[in-house]
């Protein structure tokens, strides 16, 4: 058998590793897969408009430690202050979507 024929697809590994959607175990994989991302992307931001966490922090009426655990997959974040961090401390525009 060739390395081609062994190749999988994300999702095939991701099915593998933590079973079809709907499982317990990949619920839990997803949900901290998009708590990783939304840190990613607010650290992302942060770092285009050149702001350290401090200054981000301050901007949103929050501070440092808190902006650190969200960029960092420790703390979640509500909507609420995310909305602040994105519009007051980034100057961006929130928006969500819902998949059915």
């Amino acid at each position: 058998m060739s390395k081609k024929n062994n190749l999988k697809t994300l999702d095939q590994f991701v099915d593998e590793q933590y079973g079809k959607e709907g499982a317990a175990k990949r619920d839990n994989f997803e949900k901290g897969y998009e708590t990783f991302k939304l840190g990613f992307l607010i650290q992302q931001a942060r770092l285009e408009k050149g702001l350290t966490q401090e200054e981000l922090a301050k901007k949103c009426g929050t501070n440092k430690g808190y902006i650190s655990k969200i960029e960092n997959n420790i703390k979640e974040v509500r909507i609420s202050t995310l909305q602040k961090i994105v519009e007051l401390g980034l100057g961006g525009h929130l928006e969500l979507s819902i998949k059915l």
